[in-house]
């Protein structure tokens, strides 16, 4: 009889204020001003990971490190993984390759500094790691990461690469170095891919939408997923702004039912980090594909 598979729970620590929807009413010169609740929801999830007895990775935002170190330094005590979001939120296909590199490695530092650990897992803001931005990837493996999970298979106004695998395997860069990536998860359904990574399709679409999508990827894929959320997904009583219809639909929608559906989740299928998905997977690959990569 197969296993049940370990899926990757992971978390994107920022706060609501730095999420690309609402970039249109908050400016980044506001963010010092804005009120900071990012490290008690952050806090929040802990305990509720903790209580549930599952270990996660949390792709930690090198603005948010620096403002609550300690809390970094909590999730690392408590046995999760702490992997990178980039320094800034600032969108990839944004930037110039220099500050790319310059934003990632100071904020990749700065949490090994803050844990004394390495730091090998790298996510990159709203997953704008595009087709006009693959140059990312060289530099993630110049700066010494293994895995990359920032490319979502599917098309968006925001982000996405429909053509690009939905499962974990290696990705070259040009310059022929390789990463491990772990695309964000879609479903089959009529022929076409549909989103079931979690974030906003989590709240937006019914629970069971997202509990049959996975469960697929589970059994009729015989692959592990990943899922991710943010804190600020289960903090209802944010300050809220007047932003576009679409901004405030996709920010707001169900905010009050996230975390109930996620303790939900919790108890339906098995989690881990993903460093350590990464590497049962990988191991039980056939010899000469992407097993010899470690993580």
């Amino acid at each position: 009889m197969r296993q049940p598979h370990y899926n990757a729970m992971t978390v994107d620590v920022e706060d609501y204020f730095h999420v690309s929807a609402l970039a249109e009413v908050i400016r980044r010169d506001d963010w010092d001003r804005m009120e900071y609740r990012a490290e008690q929801s952050t806090n929040r999830l802990l305990d509720l990971f903790g209580k549930q007895g599952i270990r996660a990775t949390f792709f930690v935002l090198g603005w948010v490190a620096k403002r609550s170190p300690e809390l970094i330094k909590r999730i690392h005590a408590a046995g999760h993984e702490v992997a990178c979001h980039g320094l800034t939120h600032e969108l990839v296909y944004r930037q110039t390759p220099e500050v790319f590199r310059q934003e990632t490695n100071e904020s990749k530092a700065l949490l090994e500094d803050l844990i004394g650990a390495p730091v090998l897992g790298y996510r990159a803001a709203s997953y704008s790691i595009t087709a006009q931005s693959l140059w990312a990837i060289d530099i993630l493996c110049e700066l010494g990461f293994r895995y990359d999970s920032s490319i979502f298979p599917i098309a968006h106004d925001r982000y996405g690469i429909p053509g690009a695998s939905t499962r974990p395997g290696l990705m070259h860069g040009k310059s022929g170095a390789s990463i491990v990536e772990f695309p964000l998860s879609t479903a089959q359904l009529l022929g076409r891919r549909v989103p079931v990574a979690g974030g906003g399709y989590f709240r937006l679409l019914p629970y069971w939408f997202t509990r049959w999508g996975l469960r697929s990827i589970n059994e009729n894929q015989d692959q592990p997923f990943i899922f991710y959320l943010h804190p600020w997904e289960i903090d209802a009583d944010q300050p809220r702004f007047n932003a576009s219809w679409l901004s405030r639909f996709r920010h707001y929608t169900n905010l009050h039912v996230c975390e109930a559906r996620l303790t939900r989740l919790i108890g339906e299928f098995k989690f881990t980090t993903v460093r350590d998905v990464l590497r049962s997977h990988l191991e039980a690959a056939p010899v000469g594909t992407i097993a010899a990569v470690s993580v």
